[in-house]
């Protein structure tokens, strides 16, 4: 599937401090492997409608982890999935009396415009269910082969008693687990199944439903399932990161794990990174309250997509908040500031900026910190007259550093 495109980030002077980066699992900061390649998945948009600013969070906060394990010298290698097939989509679907495949496909184009926008670096490899099928339904035949799967009159189920150590990736209890897999897709009550936690591989054809050949029988793939087919296609088993918002570490994550573990020895990622949800009025941002603010159309109303990015970026990636107005009109006059800033002949040292900057995002990408640090260089800048900084000894290089500094650790182009 066709990704889409982005300027290639500034190179800058020196190299970054190695990223620490908390790890959902282990509760600690991790650094990236030494080198010198970091291999990273996202899970991607089940493109029904996209992209809401809660999507742009998540996906402008693995921005930032390409951009600092780059200027880190480390070569990334960054994977993402499209859900281009599943119950939610084929549900908007038949809801808009609309080809499930020409709303996957309206809606990836929106999403690719918007990524595109926000000055998103595009993933190597950005890969759908559909083209995919074939690839997922191997993987379900390996777990099948392992023992850890079974037949529900023609559906393939994953035994969660086959799981080995299930419940290392969320840390939840069985209670919890047992609420959030029934209110996230999951079929804890369906008649047949051996433990109300196993959960769907290979879905059976249904009429009605689109359905593909396989040696399991005509259907199509489960949901978790096709994350770890992917992922382990594209990047091998032990990759260095999974991520995603923090609604996927469970069931998404926990079973998709469970998956690998069971088809190969080295199992999924090592780590797992969840960004925190973006809320609007108080309430979590979710397609099923329907309160969602989309990127789209503050780009339609004429928000700069920088300032999209910059009000996004105010926030530190585990928190959780609420999309506000005031916030984007905080983000648009920042903006302007700084685009004044490093548009001056001559100004302050910028190469303060730039180690603040790489300090802030190395430890556990602080963009509040690393934001405010640029603050501080513009408001010198901005109170200092040109001629001033030039007699002082700052010349005309510091603008265009900080102005390549914010485009390539922020990825916000001034």
């Amino acid at each position: 599937m066709r990704s889409w495109s982005a300027a290639n980030p500034p190179r800058l002077p020196g190299a970054g401090s190695p990223l620490l980066l908390h790890d959902s699992v282990t509760g600690t900061r991790r650094a990236a492997p030494p080198g010198p390649a970091a291999r990273m998945y996202v899970c991607g948009i089940t493109p029904y409608d996209a992209t809401h600013v809660g999507h742009a969070f998540t996906y402008v906060t693995f921005d930032l982890v390409n951009r600092v394990w780059r200027d880190a010298g480390l070569r990334v290698d960054y994977v993402q999935n499209v859900t281009d097939v599943d119950d939610p989509l084929l549900e908007r679907a038949h809801a808009q009396g609309e080809d499930w495949r020409e709303l996957a496909q309206r809606e990836i184009e929106v999403y690719r415009a918007d990524m595109s926008a926000l000055g998103v670096l595009p993933p190597r490899a950005f890969v759908g269910v559909v083209e995919s099928v074939s690839l997922i339904a191997d993987l379900v035949e390996r777990i099948r082969r392992a023992g850890a799967a079974y037949e529900v009159d023609g559906d393939v189920y994953f035994s969660v008693a086959a799981a080995d150590r299930f419940g290392s990736v969320s840390g939840l209890d069985r209670a919890t687990m047992l609420r959030l897999f029934g209110e996230r897709g999951g079929d804890p009550q369906r008649p047949g199944k051996k433990d109300p936690l196993d959960w769907l591989l290979w879905r059976a054809e249904r009429p009605g439903e689109p359905a593909w050949d396989s040696p399991l029988g005509r259907g199509r793939p489960g949901w978790h399932v096709e994350c770890s087919a992917i992922s382990l296609n594209e990047l091998g088993s032990a990759f260095d990161l999974n991520g995603g918002g923090d609604d996927l570490v469970f069931p998404h994550h926990e079973m998709g794990a469970a998956e690998a573990r069971a088809a190969t020895p080295g199992g999924a990622a090592r780590a797992y990174t969840h960004v925190g949800a973006v809320g609007l009025h108080g309430a979590k941002m979710s397609k099923s309250l329907g309160n969602l603010v989309f990127v789209s159309a503050l780009r339609r109303q004429g928000a700069d997509p920088m300032a999209v990015r910059l009000a996004l970026l105010a926030h530190h990636y585990r928190s959780s908040w609420d999309w506000t107005e005031d916030g984007l009109t905080a983000a648009t006059h920042r903006l302007r500031r700084w685009r004044s800033a490093v548009s001056l002949a001559s100004g302050p040292d910028a190469a303060p900026v730039l180690a603040q900057v790489r300090a802030a995002l190395a430890d556990d990408l602080d963009t509040p910190t690393a934001l405010a640090a640029v603050d501080r260089w513009v408001d010198q800048a901005l109170a200092t007259p040109e001629q001033d900084t030039a007699t002082a000894g700052a010349g005309a290089d510091h603008p265009p550093l900080v102005r390549d500094t914010v485009a390539a650790l922020l990825g916000v182009h001034l």
